[in-house]
């Protein structure tokens, strides 16, 4: 990086901050800085809800996959996710919506408290929040590791910089904040990534262009859809997982939801980010495939790639633009999430730990979001600093096998719960599928060891804990159905298309006690 690149890299940062800063006048009370008082515009929604799916893992990471494996990086991976959110757009979007509208709740955990029960929400609320942590501390790991190609600053420098810089904009305007930036940061992405894109495109007349490029001995197999560990197996498992967590099983896509005016710009939310998911990845990917003719990759995954590529390639300027773009992605990811889960513990766990936090007014409530924003996101880069451990082994370890691995005992009770089909399973259910999908996650990571490789293939580490959770959710609430008139009536409420206005909210703040069930 020269000066001029530097000045690029700055002038970003400086925009998220004003942008952050103009975005504190929105901010009067929690709805606002969790959900944007349900006032943000469907194409907003969706462009955040986009964005906030993105991060620097994607230049490294899954970079490293392109380089190795090819075309798998995107069928199986961002074609499981825009086609998990085009079934969400009608089957989870209008009814996260609900939650907001009709109960009037501001963390998308809030009503499990009424659905199931306390003990429910809580251990989902818990778990979430813990599985965050180490999700987005894997994302700073990512961005500075990517930092660190470029600047040579240290792996924690980078981590404290692009953290810092996320608190500040983040905390200070909230949701609204966190979709403006993404905003910005979608159109400096689409520059960047063109950019880059047709700066490859240039590269290859010497290997037959576009189409002859395939043939190239050092692409082989790369135009194989499944390969290597990225099985079939390995994208059905995927297809659910994503399904679970890019429509609200990892809580920040959620608050997209939520924040649209009604139920159906919810939806044109959700299927313009499923649209963007379809396309737009395969501009990015492209140049990630054809690294493996343009530069050797150091590190033995293949995960440093495309910043080698981008450095070899880009012009000063456009480089500090591309950089750019890998911190639009990551800070897009992790302000989102840290929202996310600040609506969590302000909402869900606060009040049931302490008496004066059930009684909180909008300016108490409003310092607790943003002081819970801020110790959010300095757990998660203190656990980015050990995502190279051998706890964690590198970034897509984390990613892969532990996010991915452990959503699905968290999400499913959170996202079936929202059907009717599934309103005979109650708290037995909901804790059992949650307890056992965790323990089954354990099991197929530690203690088993099944094939010559030394360990569960990666298919069946992902697949099998979401398994168990959703086998064990659907049996137990078919053996031991608990719904019950109050059950039932919550579900009806999000689940028919009558006036919003219509609607008379439910409690939402939880309360240190069981709720009361007839039945």
């Amino acid at each position: 990086m020269n000066g001029l690149d530097w000045a690029v890299l700055i002038a970003y940062f400086g925009v998220m901050v004003a942008i952050g800063v103009w975005s504190h006048k929105r901010v009067d009370n929690v709805s606002d800085f969790f959900t944007a008082g349900g006032k943000m515009p469907w194409w907003l929604s969706g462009i955040s809800h986009h964005m906030s799916g993105y991060s620097a893992v994607m230049f490294t990471g899954y970079a490293g996959i392109a380089y190795t494996y090819g075309v798998t990086s995107f069928i199986t991976w961002s074609f499981p996710i825009a086609l998990g959110i085009a079934i969400g757009a009608r089957l989870f979007a209008p009814r996260i919506n609900r939650l907001r509208s009709r109960l009037h709740v501001a963390s998308p955990l809030e009503y499990l408290k009424n659905r199931y029960n306390l003990k429910t929400q809580q251990a989902l609320a818990w778990s979430g929040m813990l599985l965050k942590i180490v999700d987005v501390g894997a994302k700073w790991a990512a961005i500075a590791t990517l930092l660190s190609v470029f600047t040579g600053v240290s792996l924690n420098q980078g981590i404290l910089i692009t953290g810092v810089i996320t608190a500040i904009y983040c905390t200070i305007g909230g949701l609204w904040a966190d979709a403006l930036t993404e905003l910005g940061q979608f159109i400096i992405q689409l520059l960047a990534g063109v950019a880059m894109f047709v700066a490859v495109i240039a590269k290859l007349g010497p290997y037959g262009g576009f189409f002859g490029v395939w043939d190239e001995p050092a692409l082989d197999g790369h135009a194989k859809p499944l390969v290597g560990p990225y099985g079939t197996v390995f994208l059905l498992a995927f297809l659910f997982i994503k399904l679970f967590e890019y429509n609200g099983g990892m809580l920040n896509q959620a608050q997209r939801y939520m924040a649209t005016a009604n139920a159906r710009e919810a939806t044109r939310s959700a299927k313009l980010s499923a649209v963007l998911w379809l396309v737009w990845p395969l501009v990015l990917f492209f140049p990630m495939w054809m690294s493996p003719l343009l530069v050797d990759a150091k590190k033995p995954d293949g995960s440093d790639s495309y910043a080698l590529m981008t450095e070899q390639l880009l012009p000063h300027g456009l480089l500090g633009l591309v950089i750019v773009g890998f911190f639009s992605h990551t800070m897009a990811m992790c302000s989102s999430d840290a929202n996310a889960i600040a609506a969590v513990f302000t909402r869900d766990v606060a009040p049931v730990l302490s008496k004066r936090a059930r009684a909180w007014n909008d300016h108490a409530g409003l310092i607790a979001a943003r002081l819970t924003t801020v110790i959010f996101l300095g757990l998660s880069m203190a656990v980015a600093t050990q995502v190279n451990s051998p706890a964690f082994k590198d970034i897509i370890t984390v990613v892969i096998k532990w996010v991915a691995g452990l959503m699905g005992p968290i999400a499913i009770p959170m996202m079936l719960g929202l059907l009717r089909p599934f309103r005979r399973s109650g708290p037995t259910a909901a804790l059992t599928s949650w307890g056992l999908g965790l323990l089954a996650f354990w099991l197929v990571n530690y203690p088993i060891h099944w094939n010559v490789d030394g360990g569960v293939p990666l298919q069946y580490q992902v697949s099998i804990p979401l398994a168990v959770s959703l086998v064990l959710y659907i049996a137990i609430g078919y053996f031991k159905p608990e719904d019950t008139p109050e059950r039932d009536a919550l579900i009806e409420r999000i689940n028919t298309d009558d006036d919003d206005s219509a609607a008379v909210a439910l409690p939402t703040q939880a309360e240190p006690t069981e709720p009361k069930t007839v039945g």
